[in-house]
C-alpha cells in the first residue's frame, strides 16, 4: 500500500536523482493528505460490482435518518467504532458553510474525506460512505449536508478512475527517468488528462479548493525540473532562471514556502561549501542567519556541535573497538566489552545510529 501522499504525476519524478531532491522538498512542505492510501484501495476494488455500486448508488439512509449499510452497521455521528488506525484521533478538514447554510467548498472538505478514505482496507467503502454521511450530516445543515454528501460521491469516483491516467503513463516516465531526465511533454499531456477527468467530475469552484495548491506545487517543480534539464545554461544561469520564477509567482502562502524551500537548498549548499573551506562557527551561523533567521541559525548551530560530539566520541569508540577486538583472545568478553564502551560513551538513541554512521564513514573511506 502506498504511503505518499499525493496522487499525481510527480510520482515517477523520484527516479531520478535530481528530480528526486526537488520533490522531497516540496513533498515537505505540501499539505499532507490520505488519499494516496485511499486511491490505491478504491482502484482494487473496482473488480467488486456489488461494493462499488454501494458508493456509486449509495442506499444508504433509513427513514429515521440514520444511515446504514449493508452489513447493519448503523450510525448517527459517523464516529461510532472507529476503525484502529482512526482511533485516537482528532477528525482533519473542516466543513464550512454560508449564511444561507450554502456549502463553502475548501480544502479542508477535502482533507476531511481522506480522513475517513485513509480507512480502506479496514473497513468496506459502504461502510465508509455510511460513516462520512452520518459525520456530515450530524454536524451540517441542509441544503449544504447533501451538498457535501454528493461532492463526496463524485470525490469517490475520481479517485477510482484516476489511477488509470497514472498508468497510461507509468511506462513513459519510467523509460525516460531511466536516463535521468523527465519526460516534460508527457507530463503536460497527463496533466491535461488529470485536468479533464476532474472536469467530469468537479464544478471549477470545487476543482480550485481542491486541487488549486497542489497544482501550484507541482508547477513550480516541473519548472524546476526543465531549467535543470536545459544542457544550453549555466549553473549561474539556471539559479537566475529559478529565482526569476519564484519572484513572478503570485504573494501567498504557497509562495511563501516555495520561497523557505529556495532559501534551504541555498543554506545546504552553502554550509557545505563553507564546512570544505574551514569556515569558523561564526561565519556559518551568520550566514544562517541571513537566509533562515536567527532562530533556525542557533538550532543548526546547536546541531553542529551535536554533530562533532558525536564524531569525536565515535572516533574513540572505533579506536578502542578494534583495540579490544584485536587483542583479546576471549571474543565473546571482548564484545562484552565493546557493548560496554557503547554504554558509557552513547546514548540509547546514538547506539542505533552507531552501525550505519559507521557504514557511511567506510563508503566515504573507499
Amino acid at each position: 500500500m502506498s504511503n505518499n501522499r499525493r496522487q499525481s504525476f510527480l510520482t515517477f519524478i523520484s527516479i531520478a536523482v535530481i528530480i528526486a531532491i526537488v520533490i522531497a522538498v516540496i513533498l515537505w512542505f505540501k499539505p499532507s493528505d490520505n488519499k494516496d492510501k485511499a486511491t490505491e484501495i478504491l482502484s482494487s476494488s473496482q473488480n467488486n460490482a456489488a461494493e462499488n455500486s454501494q458508493i456509486d448508488k449509495p442506499q444508504l439512509t433509513s427513514s429515521t435518518g440514520v444511515a446504514t449499510n449493508q452489513g447493519n452497521t448503523s450510525f448517527k455521528t459517523g464516529l461510532e467504532n472507529l476503525p484502529r488506525s482512526l482511533q485516537g484521533t482528532d477528525v482533519d478538514g473542516e466543513i464550512i458553510i454560508d449564511e444561507n447554510k450554502q456549502l463553502v467548498v475548501t480544502q479542508g472538505l477535502r482533507r476531511l474525506f481522506d480522513y475517513f478514505l485513509s480507512a480502506l482496507g479496514e473497513e468496506e467503502e459502504a461502510v465508509i460512505f455510511a460513516r462520512v454521511e452520518s459525520y456530515i450530516r450530524h454536524h451540517t445543515p441542509e441544503p449544504a449536508a447533501s451538498q457535501a454528501v454528493a461532492i463526496f460521491g463524485k470525490y469517490v469516483a475520481y479517485l477510482k478512475a484516476l489511477p488509470e491516467i497514472e498508468k497510461r503513463y507509468g511506462n513513459l516516465q519510467l523509460q525516460a527517468t531511466k536516463s535521468g531526465e523527465l519526460d516534460l511533454n508527457a507530463v503536460a499531456q497527463q496533466q491535461q488528462d488529470v485536468a479533464k477527468l476532474r472536469q467530469q467530475y468537479f464544478a471549477k469552484d470545487t476543482i480550485s479548493a481542491f486541487f488549486g495548491t497542489e497544482d501550484d506545487y507541482d508547477d513550480y517543480s516541473v519548472e524546476m525540473v526543465r531549467i535543470n534539464q536545459n544542457k544550453q545554461t549555466s549553473e549561474a544561469q539556471k539559479e537566475a532562471a529559478r529565482q526569476d520564477y519564484i519572484s513572478r509567482l503570485p504573494d501567498s502562502v504557497t509562495k511563501a514556502n516555495i520561497v523557505q524551500q529556495a532559501n534551504l537548498g541555498e543554506l545546504m549548499d552553502r554550509t557545505e561549501q563553507m564546512k570544505a573551506r574551514g569556515a569558523t562557527p561564526e561565519a556559518l551561523y551568520n550566514m544562517r542567519r541571513e537566509l533562515v533567521g536567527a532562530p533556525a541559525a542557533k538550532r543548526l548551530a546547536q546541531v553542529d556541535q551535536e554533530d562533532a560530539s558525536f564524531d569525536q566520541r565515535f572516533t574513540q569508540y572505533q579506536t578502542q573497538k578494534q583495540r579490544l577486538l584485536s587483542q583479546s583472545a576471549d571474543q565473546a568478553q571482548a564484545q562484552i566489552q565493546v557493548n560496554q564502551l557503547e554504554q558509557q560513551l552513547f546514548d540509547d538513541a546514538e547506539r542505533k545510529r552507531l552501525s550505519g554512521y559507521a557504514s557511511l564513514q567506510e563508503t566515504k573511506t573507499q
